[in-house]
């Protein structure tokens, strides 16, 4: 018998979006900081961009991005996600960033509308039947040109290999499907795109960091986060620097 899955009445009837600690709920603390400054690594927007927060969470890159970037769009399917960041927006003087609730593997957006998509720590949520969906809409909303940037936990790193057995950390019973590397890349050249960039990349962990970027060649434990960036054919982007 098959487990029940995990939809969006998960994250909007339990603690995940108000109960986590202050790690995941402060968007200034080191560890938002990080994921922004790390993902930014791979693909900075330019300030004429339209940019898609795809699986936006806490709006951490949305509210990040808001001065950097033409326009930026957060999508989440949770309800109480996007309660969330619209009553920090309406904090906020910003005028070029909106949330929708919708599903990542069916937004209802225009498509070609977006010249960059960002989906940071959302594919580890996502079934393998919904997975390629979710890259075949990317495709979709994206200008020709455009890039889409995925940022994922590896499973095979020491913090995750500890959570996924309840040793010191708790398991993440939300992460149901850790995607590889090679999986990513061919789920984005199967849809189309153009592989530009892939690497691991290291901790916000200082000690650890450390460590992770002197071994994580050569020690597949030590690899904190797989980061990919694929571009969609056609004019209107400019090529990245492999890292």
């Amino acid at each position: 018998m098959s487990e029940s899955r995990i939809g969006k009445e998960f994250y909007d009837s339990s603690d995940y979006f108000e109960g986590g600690t202050e790690h995941l709920t402060d968007l200034d603390s080191p560890f938002q900081r990080y994921r922004v400054e790390k993902v930014l690594e791979l693909y900075t927007p330019g300030p004429e961009e339209r940019v898609l927060d795809l699986g936006c969470g806490w709006g951490t890159f949305c509210f990040a991005l808001a001065p950097r970037v033409r326009e930026i769009v957060g999508v989440d399917f949770s309800e109480k996600s996007i309660e969330l960041c619209r009553k920090r927006l309406a904090t906020q003087e910003l005028d070029n960033v909106s949330f929708v609730c919708a599903d990542a593997r069916d937004t209802g957006l225009d498509a070609g509308s977006f010249d960059a998509v960002l989906s940071a720590d959302l594919m580890e949520h996502l079934y393998p039947d919904d997975s390629e969906a979710v890259i075949a809409e990317c495709y979709r909303l994206l200008k020709p040109g455009g890039v889409v940037a995925l940022w994922t936990p590896h499973r095979g790193h020491i913090l995750e290999i500890l959570k996924n057995h309840d040793l010191v950390l708790k398991r993440d019973v939300s992460h149901v499907d850790y995607k590889s590397m090679a999986r990513l890349k061919r789920m984005l050249t199967d849809a189309g795109f153009t592989v530009e960039r892939a690497y691991y990349a290291e901790s916000h962990i200082p000690g650890l960091r450390a460590l992770e970027r002197a071994l994580q060649g050569v020690v597949p434990w030590l690899r904190r986060r797989i980061a990919v960036l694929g571009r969609k054919p056609g004019p209107g982007g400019a090529a990245s620097e492999a890292g």
